[in-house]
């Protein structure tokens, strides 16, 4: 079962106490996943699919608490791919489903109104319970332990558009794109997937997001700090190298007996503890020279076994003209 389908089996036990509430779920929810049905009389009715069954017993559930109608559940199954049922409701054509639009805000008058449910999004409970029933409609999210992604997705722009006001008015930072011929309001931060969790009540997936997100960003601070600790020592192997073949030059071209004394004790110690770190050269030096200090001969160093190198190439060969 995907991480979606967890979050949406734990939404759809949620039973809410406030009729308003209840009624902006459910004109998200037919707006998201519900296409209307024209009738006899020009009564409407209501179709809606989800590949959820707890969903579907939810819109059920739902459409109960508002009207007396008529309903139909049928269940059918894919033929290709996973082959995953749908579950269908049909609502039967009749004045009680237009009267149950009308009080959704669904329907103005003999019009359907397909821009905005401002009128019943007024209290922030109703717009939480209208952002939970979007995602039931036709929500998903991502496991944690891929990417963070969530989104809702509509063919309507103006919908797309108030769903990302809802969650721009609940500090949620929506944004829109569109895919082929629906609009998607999604989430790709962390923090703000985890917030739009905590607001539609999804307080166990909340949980179960965070636990997996802790160990994964934790996974990811060791990674970056032991690649950092493995680039710093390669770059402090690397600086030996290089300090100890200037070294063994300097002592084959001219000789470590030749060098000042402070620059000879250096040399002679860094070929002594060819691993060994500037603090530990410090240490061995019994702190007589500080790290800057051991650092600053070893560049003498350096330069000298260049000008002996550069020196050298300028010479003639034996027996040229």
């Amino acid at each position: 079962m995907s991480f979606s389908a967890d979050v949406k089996n734990e939404l759809a036990r949620i039973a809410e106490e406030n009729s308003c509430c209840c009624g902006a779920e459910l004109a998200a929810l037919i707006r998201m996943g519900g296409a209307m049905a024209i009738g006899g009389n020009a009564n409407l009715g209501i179709n809606f699919s989800s590949e959820n069954a707890a969903v579907t017993r939810k819109v059920l559930s739902l459409i109960k608490q508002y009207a007396n109608i008529k309903t139909e559940v049928m269940v059918t199954r894919g033929r290709r791919l996973k082959k995953n049922n749908t579950y269908h409701v049909r609502v039967v054509p009749s004045p009680g489903v237009n009267k149950l639009l009308a009080s959704l805000g669904i329907m103005r008058g003999d019009a359907l109104n397909v821009h905005s449910d401002g009128a019943i999004l007024r209290k922030t409970c109703c717009r939480r319970a209208y952002l939970r029933g979007a995602f039931l409609g036709a929500g998903s999210v991502n496991r944690p332990e891929g990417s963070y992604h969530l989104e809702l997705v509509t063919g309507n722009a103006e919908l797309a558009k108030s769903l990302v006001r809802i969650m721009k008015s609940l500090g949620l930072p929506g944004r829109i794109t569109d895919r082929k011929d629906d609009y998607i309001v999604y989430l790709k931060d962390g923090n703000a997937i985890t917030a739009f969790l905590q607001i539609i009540g999804a307080h166990s997936a909340l949980l179960q997001f965070e636990n997996v997100r802790v160990v994964k960003d934790m996974r990811n601070q060791v990674n970056r700090l032991v690649n950092c600790e493995t680039a710093n020592l390669q770059k402090t192997v690397n600086a030996a190298v290089r300090q100890i073949e200037s070294i063994h030059l300097i002592e084959q071209f001219m000789g470590l007996d030749k060098l000042p004394a402070p620059l000879k004790e250096v040399a002679e110690v860094r070929l002594a503890y060819p691993e060994a770190t500037l603090t530990e050269l410090a240490a061995i030096m019994e702190k007589r020279v500080g790290k800057s200090g051991i650092n600053h001969r070893l560049r003498k160093l350096g330069e000298i076994a260049q000008a002996l190198a550069a020196n050298r190439s300028s010479q003639p060969e034996l027996g040229s003209k």
